[in-house]
């Protein structure tokens, strides 16, 4: 069986380290993977190929940033390519990015069969990218494979529920993976703050965020002025965002940082008291690894992270405090993610599954 995996962006190469991870050294499985180049920054993409240990792309489009239309037409063009060559059994499609939906579109026009891994996640937000990349693409899909019962259920209330398998959730597999592999290790931290210390890990990236000028400033004012350090991990779309806004990211509790390499990053959520995000991956993470979180959202889809306080929603800048340095919570952390296995399951399924 041949698999072709379709990746552009961060979150993806984490689950593609696990797919990677479960066909290695096995013969009934060829594995071709394409990087769109969605995510082209070194620190966002190169890295995290050689950290998680995921073989090189077979192929490498470097498409590069741009408006999502032009972005995904440009996938679009030269995924088809790909696949005509190629001919898989399988285009695996991984979470919601453009990448992802270029994937899904370019295989469907051909008549070639789709996965969509991380299927089912709703934020019921339709003014996120995201949320249009996902919903369409599990409607095109031939086969959903999703996380959790509750990604399942929100299939089901489409009319998708005969498409669907429950796998669990790849990104469970890497980071309990990752995380054991560094636990002890000291964190990487800007100068000034010191890691027997309490300090929160930050990251902003999503457009709800950064494209308004007066609400980036708030939420930069607020990071500022909370009474812990904050690492803000900076996106370079955030950097440039609040250059363009004149706002300056560094400052008072405030300190800027490069994103982190994935076992950094692991080891820093470990350590860190807090994590204030936007971002749909690093709640989880968070959860998983039990630092309670603050999300800069009035919606996630993993809704399963709010259970207990472990995560909390926040959209008024002016209650980041109060969530912050709320208690932390007392709560268990069920496994609902799964046991660390989803990756091992994918490639079953798929392999029960084609046609």
């Amino acid at each position: 069986m041949k698999i072709l995996s379709v990746v552009g962006a961060r979150p993806q190469f984490v689950k593609l380290a696990a797919i990677a991870d479960a066909v290695n050294g096995r013969d009934d499985v060829e594995h071709v993977i394409v990087h769109t180049g969605q995510h082209y920054d070194a620190m966002l993409s190169d890295a995290f190929f050689a950290d998680l240990k995921i073989p090189q792309p077979n192929y490498n489009l470097a498409i590069g940033s741009g408006s999502h239309g032009k972005q995904t037409g440009a996938m679009l063009a030269a995924i088809e390519e790909v696949l005509e060559q190629e001919k898989p059994d399988w285009t695996l499609v991984y979470g919601d990015t453009n990448s992802t939906l270029a994937g899904t579109l370019a295989a469907v026009k051909i008549h070639l069969p789709v996965a969509h891994l991380e299927a089912g996640l709703r934020s019921f937000n339709r003014r996120m990218p995201e949320e249009h990349n996902r919903v369409m693409t599990d409607h095109a899909a031939d086969l959903l494979l999703a996380p959790t019962e509750v990604a399942a259920k929100h299939l089901a209330d489409e009319g998708l529920a005969v498409r669907t398998r429950v796998v669990g959730d790849v990104m469970t597999d890497v980071c309990l993976r990752v995380a054991g592999a560094v636990a002890g290790n000291a964190p990487q931290l800007p100068e000034g703050i010191s890691a027997s210390e309490d300090f929160a890990l930050a990251t902003l990236h999503r457009a709800d965020t950064t494209d308004d000028p007066k609400y980036l400033a708030a939420v930069v004012s607020a990071l500022q002025n909370l009474d812990l350090p904050v690492v803000l991990l900076a996106h370079p779309r955030l950097r440039a965002k609040a250059a363009d806004a004149g706002i300056a990211l560094a400052g008072g509790s405030l300190h800027l940082a490069d994103p982190l390499a994935y076992p950094d990053l692991m080891n820093g959520l470990q350590h860190a008291r807090a994590v204030i995000t936007d971002s749909g991956g690093l709640q989880k993470e968070a959860y998983l690894l039990g630092a309670p979180c603050t999300t800069l959202r009035s919606e996630t889809e993993w809704v399963e992270t709010l259970e207990d306080g472990w995560n909390v929603l926040v959209s008024d800048p002016a209650k980041i405090a109060d969530a912050v340095h709320r208690p932390r919570p007392e709560g268990q952390r069920p496994p609902y993610y799964g046991d660390g296995t989803a990756a091992k399951q994918t490639i079953e399924t798929l392999l029960a599954e084609r046609r």
